[in-house]
């Protein structure tokens, strides 16, 4: 149940934006198994003058922020890294541009299922990949 969210400071075509988010999809069934149709992935687009770039970045410049259940490998984390950085390659972001921030708060920290700690709850997938 990772919520993913890719922020850029260009515009995209809708084709794009939906591309992206398919490929953040697919890195996640990939690298960390997870649910099939579990899809919780905003894209938001910011003004160039609200979103700076580091220097030695293009103006294709993406930064990826996955807030993500704990339990997953290094060895997962680093095929999940692999997964995007490629994926975002065959739509024309280079591998310098991306930058991939994940979050992993305690299950107890997750009210799911009308209110639940997920810690309390069968979750119907595996975290240990």
């Amino acid at each position: 149940m990772p919520f993913a969210k890719i922020e850029t400071r260009r515009s995209h075509s809708p084709e794009q934006v939906q591309a992206l988010i398919e490929a953040i999809y697919q890195a996640q069934r990939v690298a960390l198994k997870v649910p099939e149709d579990d899809r919780q992935i905003r894209y938001i687009e910011h003004k160039p003058k609200h979103f700076a770039v580091p220097p030695g970045k293009t103006e294709n410049y993406t930064f990826v922020e996955i807030l993500l259940f704990p339990g997953r490998s290094l060895e997962a984390k680093r095929n999940l890294y692999r997964e995007i950085v490629t994926r975002f390659g065959e739509l024309g972001i280079v591998a310098s541009d991306i930058f991939i921030v994940l979050h992993e708060p305690p299950l107890e920290n997750w009210g799911i299922r009308g209110g639940v700690p997920a810690s309390e709850i069968n979750l119907g997938f595996n975290l240990h990949v």
